[in-house]
């Protein structure tokens, strides 16, 4: 069956979102204040999440199954199945990998190479790397996470800061990578090509990286790291070496956590510490772990394309496009579109498809240049996917660090997003003081019409 827009915007359609985000901060601020241990666990943010899906159901007069035909759309479009499948395979991959040892080993090994006033920012780096050669947030995030839990809890260093050297290393790999969904959603929704973008971009990335590097240094300091035992056996590291190189070889997402889990449970039934058994039931603890993340994003897409039928994203254009009056206004116009449709969606490609063909009827009539609004897009969605407490990157992370053992929410993440933080900043320089603009004068776009 087609379900079909009714076509109008409707403020209201953004209630949900609003419900989720309400009750969730607003808990764990409450209990907080009360000086309540653990404040953001007191109320589980899928209840929270499960009250915004109830709300979204009151939307309209509609029967019930019609809505519920919307929801089941938008939970099972083929973003969404993806992200659930690589939840599951992160958490069985991690799992399976510290049973038999491979995450001790992984994390004495780093520990033994990385000096320890460099650990956070060589977590930062390499996630930077991975992210930008595989052009997936989620993969390196999947990868890296375990390991830099591991590490936070060997180290002494605090868990969340090391998490957002992770998960700000992803965003930033996601954000320039030339293979990443989302600059090719970018690019090619605004018409441009993929190396101009590039340049653009790069120089609004480039000091963002520099001053999160920095912080991460004074962060990071030699006297918060304490000694410890950093034995480790070169064979157990190998699942994980094998994860990054097949995800840098550009391997399937899936076919490199599949790899990951069964050379993980080959290694272990070869050395004792696994049982054909005990490999079976760490995969199934894998697959529980995940559950908050994979709740969450069910019940977050099914969400979002109710609140898109409805008019809650027509809403929110129709409101930008009425405030912009030139090309200044036309480029914070496009950056606060995106933000806010990534927001009430919760996925940075899906913001930019949404976004794009609307950034690009602005770019045209105020004269801002293709290249320049491809890199607001990608730039701010990656921002916003990267401090929203229920986008996917830090849903992953808290609840890999939490199989770790580390009692970590997504919330506990986003005060070290410094990589998103300055970005943020950068992005907004750049429609002020144009010095990206430098990147593409050689080559200047030329309007038809």
């Amino acid at each position: 069956m087609k379900y079909k827009s009714p076509g109008r915007s409707n403020p209201f359609a953004l209630l949900p979102f609003i419900i989720f985000i309400a009750i969730y901060l607003g808990a764990g601020l409450y209990f907080q204040s009360a000086g309540v241990s653990m404040a953001f666990y007191q109320f589980p943010s899928v209840t929270a999440m499960f009250i915004a899906v109830l709300s979204a159901f009151c939307l309209s007069r509609d029967p019930v199954m019609f809505k519920f035909g919307i929801f089941s759309k938008g939970a099972g479009n083929d973003n969404i199945m993806t992200m659930l499948m690589i939840y599951i395979l992160a958490g069985a991959f991690s799992a399976v990998a510290a049973a038999m040892g491979g995450r001790d080993a992984t994390v004495n090994l780093g520990m033994s190479l990385i000096p320890p006033q460099f650990l956070t920012v060589g977590i930062f780096l390499i996630s930077a790397f991975m992210g930008t050669a595989t052009g997936t947030s989620m993969g390196t995030v999947a990868a890296i996470i375990p390991i830099a839990a591991g590490m936070a809890e060997k180290s002494g260093i605090p868990a969340p800061l090391i998490l957002g050297a992770c998960v700000s290393g992803a965003m930033f790999g996601d954000n320039l990578s030339m293979i990443s969904d989302t600059t090719i959603a970018a690019t090619r929704t605004q018409g441009c090509e993929l190396k101009d973008k590039f340049k653009m971009n790069f120089l609004i990335a480039l000091p963002a990286a520099i001053l999160t590097i920095a912080v991460f240094l004074m962060a990071g300091t030699p006297s918060a790291v304490l000694s410890g035992n950093t034995d480790y056996t070169l064979l157990k590291v190998l699942p994980y070496m094998a994860v990054l190189l097949l995800a840098l070889l550009g391997v399937n997402v899936f076919l490199v956590l599949v790899s990951g889990i069964f050379l993980s449970g080959f290694i272990g039934l070869m050395d004792g510490t696994l049982s054909v058994i005990s490999f079976a039931q760490q995969i199934w603890t894998g697959f529980t772990g995940m559950s908050e993340a994979f709740f969450l994003a069910l019940f977050c897409g099914g969400i979002s394309e109710m609140i898109s039928y409805y008019g809650g994203i027509a809403w929110l254009i129709e409101k930008l496009q009425g405030n912009i009056h030139s090309s200044r206004t036309a480029q914070l116009g496009i950056a606060v579109l995106v933000s806010l449709v990534d927001s009430a969606t919760a996925n940075n490609t899906v913001a930019i498809i949404v976004s794009g063909g609307v950034a690009k009827k602005i770019a045209a009539r105020f004269h801002v240049d293709p290249r320049k609004s491809a890199s607001l897009l990608d730039i701010f969605s990656c921002v916003f996917q990267g401090i929203i407490p229920y986008g996917a990157q830090l849903l992953t992370a808290a609840a890999l660090a939490s199989q770790s053992g580390l009692a970590i929410t997504a919330l506990d993440i986003v005060p070290h997003m410094w990589y998103c933080f300055f970005l943020a900043a950068f992005g907004l320089l750049s429609i002020y003081v144009p010095y990206a603009d430098y990147a593409v004068r050689k080559n200047p776009w030329k309007w038809e019409g």
